[in-house]
């Protein structure tokens, strides 16, 4: 195998890590004012990524710094082409990640109240553009013979796009209601439970619309195949938060995102940004990629340093596996 297809599918296993991750950040985040009742609540439900949230970007800015390194020519047009939405993702996340450690400084209401809509608006356009810019990807953008972005802020806010972006947040809705059922007991539990299966209904007919328009854009055999598995998961997943196995229900979401993932880089190898103006523009993960010197170091180091890390974040989630609820979280 070619090392720009191996870097290809290590980009696209590092964003599949991150949005299964970071995506029940992201949904518990956006229903800390629909589930949360009252402050302890919603402590509880903060509580439940705090110790974790931080380490899941991790697999962000590796992804990032991957692309970098790997596709030099990707990386470039990309961040040039989608700056406003990817500054708007790059402050939100600073703005929820600020919301987290200032939340409790001070014992007023208002002032939690405050840094709650932070951490939803924090949550919620990440959510949403995310999937906005993945749909552009695989759609395709206006570039130039020379890579260059030719477009404005308007061709990324297609239909197609905005269908990506509600199907993600609705995904991560779902996908935070579930791991809120997994990590909480009493009464935010039962809630929790009851809301996933409310919002999966609605979340599996966006998700079917979506990735049947993306298989009308670009397809191949391995993308239907992960596409169908992604239907099937995310039905598996709601049949299980249905009967209260929330172990089950969380793995099927899980799967859900990752073959929806494995869905739109399988459609789109061996593009990895192709051109609507001029098929000289396109790139591809042969055109877009670093010095063979180059990928051959990258993978070394992957090799060695990615199991370590694996095995950190794994540890992490281990210690902090037990479910809490309101009674671990004293009356201030």
């Amino acid at each position: 195998m070619e090392l720009t297809t191996i870097w290809f599918l290590l980009v696209a296993v590092l964003f599949t890590g991150y949005f299964i991750l970071e995506g029940f950040d992201f949904g518990v985040g956006m229903l800390l004012p629909v589930l949360g009742r009252d402050d302890r609540e919603r402590r509880v439900m903060i509580n439940t990524i705090g110790p974790v949230w931080d380490g899941n970007e991790v697999w962000l800015i590796t992804a990032g710094g991957a692309m970098f390194a790997a596709f030099p020519e990707w990386y470039a047009t990309l961040f040039s082409g989608f700056y406003l939405p990817l500054l708007l993702i790059l402050l939100a996340l600073i703005v929820r990640g600020v919301a987290f450690e200032y939340r409790h400084k001070r014992p007023e209401a208002s002032w939690k109240r405050r840094w709650d809509a932070a951490i939803f608006f924090g949550s919620l356009v990440p959510a949403i553009l995310w999937g906005v810019a993945f749909a552009n990807i695989l759609r395709g953008v206006p570039l130039t013979a020379d890579h260059e972005y030719a477009g404005g802020l308007f061709n990324l806010l297609n239909p197609y796009a905005l269908l990506g972006g509600a199907t993600t947040a609705a995904l991560f809705l779902t996908h935070g209601a579930v791991f809120i059922a997994l990590k909480t007991v009493g009464d935010i539990r039962d809630r929790a439970a009851a809301l996933a299966v409310r919002l999966g209904v609605g979340t599996a007919v966006l998700a079917v619309a979506f990735l049947s328009w993306t298989l009308t854009i670009r397809s191949s055999t391995a993308a239907v195949v992960f596409a169908v598995g992604a239907a099937l998961a995310l039905l598996g997943g709601l049949a299980a938060a249905k009967v209260r196995r929330e172990g089950w229900a969380f793995t099927g979401t899980a799967v859900a995102i990752a073959l929806a993932v494995a869905t739109l880089f399988a459609a789109l190898f061996p593009n990895v940004l192709p051109s609507t103006l001029d098929p000289a523009g396109t790139l591809t993960a042969v055109n877009a990629a670093s010095t063979p010197y180059t990928l051959k170091i990258m993978t070394w180091v992957a090799v060695i340093f990615t199991p370590i890390v694996l095995a950190y974040q794994g540890w992490t989630y281990w210690v902090f596996r037990k479910r809490i609820g309101v009674a671990h979280i004293p009356q201030h």
